[in-house]
């Protein structure tokens, strides 16, 4: 009896453990994603988009609560090309601001999130599948139709 109490607490401590450390400290919360875009090339953004979807919502949530950040302070050449974050509709409240960047060669993103000093380029899959959900668009689609 004494050996499953044991057992018991030890197993316990390894799930809080795991559960901790797979945590990025990000918390995405809302039922809703808005979006805004840069405009004129300058540091301005206007509303561009709010994503309700739920199951659009929730793949984006789960591609950002899944991506190992690094703890970085970026400077980029410009600004970001979209920033958006997740608000909550019946309260009113809002989460972290992401600033997204498209690459160079046009096939991945890369996100900050300045209050928390974090960056990340995706992969050219999860790229694809978030920047469709963020702006209603292909990748590729993006600087064809810039400006």
């Amino acid at each position: 009896m004494k050996l499953n109490k044991i057992f018991i607490v030890f197993i316990s401590m390894l799930l809080i453990s795991l559960i901790i450390g797979c945590s990025n400290g990000i918390k995405n919360v809302g039922d809703k994603i808005v979006v805004e875009k840069q405009i004129n090339g300058e540091n301005k953004y206007e509303f561009y988009n709010e994503i309700k979807d739920s199951k659009d919502v929730q793949n984006a949530k789960n591609i950002l609560n899944r991506i190992k950040w690094e703890n970085a302070q970026v400077n980029m050449v410009h600004p970001a090309e979209y920033k958006f974050h997740f608000e909550d509709t019946k309260s009113k409240t809002s989460g972290e601001v992401y600033a997204l960047w498209i690459s160079p060669n046009k096939d991945k993103i890369e996100l900050v999130i300045d209050s928390k000093i974090k960056y990340v380029q995706l992969d050219k899959e999860k790229s694809k599948e978030l920047f469709k959900i963020i702006t209603g668009k292909n990748l590729g689609e993006a600087y064809e139709n810039k400006n």
